[in-house]
Formats: structure tokens, sequence, C-alpha cells
């Protein structure tokens, strides 16, 4: 073990007071047994990926549903477990660090030390290079004393690298097998989740006795479908930047003479930059998804920045707040073209220094009229999921050059009358990411642990852990279990001409959904917000009193809750059934029969057509 994981730390009287807090259980987590039901076998959400998935993933594609259930709950089918063996479990980070990691570990050993005092957790330190090194940490309250209610991984560390090659997906069976282990669970988002995925596949057809659980932890937010309806640290990361992004818009109203470009860390969705746009009200936001849509070039986002300038110049005022996601810049139609050269290039071995001269001629042209800081930037090599290095590419100087450059042309020109224009940048990444975790966050990676333990006890392979109805209080969240294939879909896009036009089937990014409740919310404000000044400061994360409880705007607005409501079609059905008996009067048979005809021909037409296309993203 490294000496520097799993020491006790110093800890500041806010980070004691927080120690101290103990996360909610929900009705259904509390007491020694395990009730559980099970629903319908799940498929893909597109049926057209059905077949890729189920071809890919035999052992562990098709698996029902699992819901836990509470002591009171009257369900026929439900099986009880009260008898829990001691089990061995290894728990790893994988994936980038995001608030409230800790009380997933927290909330595991919790409910594995509850139900058999026998049991055995181990933490593997350094991530997945620890898992693949058998490197352990046994997790006890003494070792976890200090981390409980605390930002970070520094428990046991953590590293990006997939569990994705064979060698890599061998040594990872291998440890779990030397260890013993009756289980592991992976924490992370997208690309874990889906590396979680295959690993439950191989160890199934291994015959490995080891159960592999997912956990969805990723600041980005981008870990959302009908099972998942937000992850741990998304709470935490909206916060803490939106008191920053406050802090700016009270600067800029004050010198009035400032416009500062913000780039929120998010990846290639832009749920981040949307919730702080909700919550802070900054007078610009430019979503990714949007770009994309409209396929903006970086002449139209300039030029649809200028044009917002020179509007609020008119009414005499010449500073204002701009955010940006990370992802904008692989939005942009033209960039996104150019990076996917550049990558195919590195794939192909042409050194940095070789690969502006191999350029197609309209790439070439592209790349030369960028500044040479984002030439650098676009040369790096890719992340180990073929995207772009989003975190090191200035997206935010790259605009407020071009905008610089352009209000001063149309000054010269006299088109434009007011004062010089002033931009200032800021990248807010690494800043929020190590934030204590907010009380949700604390709440849901607590209750997200115990599901793992529920997951295993039922015997589940190749589960994520999810909780429904979140924006309710905690005694209302709805537990339970999916199958990590039903969340998988396959991507079908173009990307030139040294890449394939249709990917593996994975757990891929959601993106900002312009049809949702959320984003129809920013659109109705965004005149208001662009040239009102209608800033709004939420302050400093709170733990106690107002503003405790509160979660962020993009949970509450959407209509969701998922599971309740195949939990409710179920009930539905089986009322139907107890109708529509043998035996029963023609007047009712017919009626079914009409009535289900006609679900059943609406069904089928939105099926079809659901899935048209899907954003190259």
């Amino acid at each position: 073990m490294d000496s520097d994981f799993g020491i006790s730390r110093e800890l500041s009287d806010l980070q004691k007071h927080r120690a101290l807090y103990k996360p909610q259980l929900p009705p259904c987590l509390q007491g020694t047994a395990v009730r559980v039901e099970f629903g319908d076998a799940t498929t893909a959400s597109d049926a057209s990926d059905a077949h890729s998935i189920s071809r890919l993933f035999p052992h562990t594609y098709g698996q029902p549903l699992a819901h836990f259930l509470r002591a009171t709950a009257q369900v026929p089918d439900a099986q009880i477990i009260t008898e829990h063996p001691p089990v061995r479990a290894g728990v790893v980070f994988c994936g980038r660090q995001s608030p409230g990691g800790h009380n997933v570990i927290w909330g595991l050993h919790d409910a594995i030390k509850c139900h058999n005092p026998n049991s055995t957790l181990l933490g593997f330190v350094g991530g997945s290079e620890g898992l693949f090194a058998q490197k352990t940490l046994e997790i006890t309250d003494d070792v976890l004393s200090s981390y409980k209610n605390q930002g970070g991984y520094d428990l046991l560390g953590r590293t990006k690298d997939q569990i994705r090659t064979t060698e890599q997906v061998n040594a990872a069976l291998a440890s779990c097998q030397a260890l013993k282990l009756d289980a592991l669970v992976i924490i992370g988002g997208v690309t874990s989740n889906t590396d979680a995925a295959q690993l439950a596949e191989t160890f199934a057809e291994k015959n490995c006795p080891t159960k592999v659980v997912g956990v969805p932890v990723t600041l980005n937010g981008d870990l959302k479908n009908q099972f998942v309806e937000t992850n741990v640290g998304f709470d935490t990361i909206c916060k803490v930047n939106s008191q920053l992004i406050s802090n700016v818009c009270t600067d800029a109203l004050s010198a009035e003479k400032y416009y500062y470009f913000i780039r929120l860390m998010g990846r290639k969705a832009s749920h981040v930059a949307l919730e702080c746009t909700l919550q802070s009200h900054p007078n610009m936001v430019i979503l990714g998804e949007e770009v994309a849509a409209s396929k903006l070039t970086l002449f139209d986002l300039t030029k649809q920045i200028c044009d917002a300038v020179q509007a609020r110049a008119e009414q005499d005022k010449y500073h204002g707040v701009i955010l940006l996601p990370e992802g904008l810049i692989e939005s942009i139609p033209e960039v996104y073209a150019l990076l996917q050269e550049i990558h195919g290039l590195h794939g192909e071995g042409v050194s940095v220094d070789n690969i502006s001269t191999q350029l197609s001629p309209w790439a070439s042209a592209l790349f030369e009229f960028l500044p040479p800081f984002i030439k650098r930037q676009l040369l790096l090599h890719p992340e180990s999921d073929d995207s772009a290095q989003l975190s090191q590419i200035e997206t935010e100087k790259l605009l407020a050059q071009l905008v610089e450059t352009e209000m001063n042309k149309r000054l010269k020109e006299g088109t434009y009358k007011g004062k010089k224009f002033n931009g200032i940048c800021h990248f807010f990444g690494y800043q929020a990411r190590g934030s204590l975790p907010s009380k949700f966050d604390c709440d849901y990676a607590y209750v997200l642990g115990h599901i793992c333990y529920h997951i295993l006890a039922a015997g589940l392979n190749g589960y994520l852990a999810t909780v429904t109805n979140l924006k309710n209080p905690v005694n209302k969240w709805r537990c339970g279990a999916a199958p990590i294939t039903a969340m998988m879909t396959v991507k079908r896009w173009s990307r030139g001409p040294r890449a394939a036009s249709i990917g593996k089937p994975a757990v891929n990014p959601a993106t900002v959904d312009l049809k949702g409740k959320a984003y129809e919310l920013l659109r109705q404000n965004a005149a208001r917000f662009l040239m009102d000044d209608v800033y709004r400061n939420p302050g400093s994360l709170q733990f106690d009193g107002p503003g405790a409880d509160a979660k962020t705007v993009t949970l509450c607005v959407e209509d969701q809750d998922y599971m309740g409501r195949i939990k409710k079609l179920q009930e539905y059905l089986d009322k139907v059934r107890n109708i529509v008996k043998p035996g029963c009067s023609q007047d009712i048979l017919k009626a079914a029969l009409s009535s289900m005809a006609s679900v059943t021909d609406v069904l089928s037409v939105m099926s079809a057509t659901s899935f048209g296309g899907q954003a190259p993203f």
C-alpha cells in the first residue's frame, strides 16, 4: 500500500463538523433484510442497437430491472433475503474525481458491515492501475473517519485509464480471482461504466464469481438516461461554480468595463454550463448542443457575441459575462472536422511537428487561420476515448480574441460607436471538483453505496446502482438497479476519411436535450439575461439552514422518475390481467382488446420514430 493513501488527515473545524453528518437512508434500504422485486427483461433504448449489444454482451444483455422495497411493501413476487454470509468486495475509483465519491465507499462499507460484521471491503489504491497490480487497502471505520463527507479521491487515489484492452481486462480478472472477491464496485462516469459492463460480461463468460457493479459518479452530469436522473458530484460542482460566476458577475457590474469569458469543465456535454446559467444568470451561454444542431461556425459565434456586445453598448453597457462549456470547441463543425484529421494523423504515427503539413487543403487553411496557442493545443494527443484534451484547449481565449478583432474592425469602420472592447478569460475546472460535497451529494452517494450491497446480495452482475425521484426528500427516493447494457447505444456518425462511421456499444455521454424543460427555461429567459443584468448570487455552498436542501434547477424542472413509472405501468398491467380473465364478460373482453390495440398502434409508431438520428458527439 502507498503510504500517501488512506492515512488520517488533518481537518479544519468545518471539515470536522461535516464528518459528523450522517446521511439519511430511504426506507427501502433500512433494516437487515434485502427486499427485491424483479421487473421485466430490459432492452436497448434504440431497437436498432439491440442486435449489436446482445451479440457483444450475450451473458448480461436483457436482464431485468431490480427494485428494492421497504418492509411495508406488499409485493407477492418480491424476494426477501435474510441470510447474509460474509462477503469480500473491492472498490475502485475510475476517471476524474468528483465530490461525494468517498461517501459511496462509506455507504458500501456500512451496508456490508451492517449485514455481516465479518465481511471485508478492499479499496484498490491508485485507481485502475492499483486494480491491475492488486494494491489494496482494507476499508475500516477508522480509515474512513477523516474522509466522510469530504471531497476528492485521496482516500484511494485514481487514474483515468480505461479498463478496455484484453491485457487490462485479464489483469482485473486475475486480481479479483486472486483476492477472492465476491464483488467489484467501479465508481465513475460513462467510460468507467462502459468498462464495468465489459468486465461483467467477461467475468460471466469466464465463470468468475465476482459480480461487477457500477456507480454513476461524474462531475460532468452526462451519465443521464431513463434510469439515471443525475450523477454524484454534479450538484456540488454547479453550486460551487455558480458562486464563482456570480462573484464575477458582481465584479463586471461594479467595474462596468470588462467582458468575462468563462469556460466550464464538463467534457463534451454542456450540462454544467446550462445549470450554472440557470443558477447565476450570466448575460450569455453558448451551449455546444446548440452550436452542433445549428451548425454554427467560428464566424457565426463571433458575430453572435459581437452583436450582443453592440446591442448592450447601445444601452451604455460595456460589461458582461459569457459562459462556454469546454466541449464547445468540438461542437463547431469545421474545428471538429479539423480535430478528426489531426487525431487520424496521430493514429498513423505522424509526429506533431509534421501534422500541419499533411492536412487536407481546407483543414490546412483553417489551421493557419487560428492563433498559435490554439494550434499547439489542437495538436495535443487525444484522450484514451479519442476525444480532444478539452481541458487544455482555451476556447475562451480564442473567442475573446476573435471578438476583440471584430469589434475593433467595426469601430474602425464606424459601424460600432461604443467604447473599446476589453475581454478577460477564466477557466473554472479544477477549482470545484475537490470541494466538500453538498448535502445532496453526501446523501446520494451514501445511498448508492448501500444499493451496491443490495445488488450483491441479490446476486446481480453488470448492474448500475440507481435512485429515482431524487427531487423529492430522501424518504421518497426509489432505489433500484438497472443493467448497464440497457443504457448502451451504438453511435453512428461521419468523422472524415480516416475514421469509422459506426462505434461499439457503449454508455455514451448524454447531451443537453434541446427539447427538454431545462433548455426551454433558458430560452424563455435568454433575452432578459442578455440585456437586463439580472445576475443572481446563490452564495457559498450551504450545509445547514436555508439553501442546504436546494437541488439543481435541471433536476427539479425535468419530469423524470422513470423507474417509478415502470412500476406504475406494471401495476396497471397486473390490474388488466386480474380483470380480463377467462370467464369475464364479452363486453369487458371487447373493451380490453379495443383499448390494447389502440395503445399498441400508438406505441409502435412512437418507438419507430423516436430514434431517427443521433448527434455527432
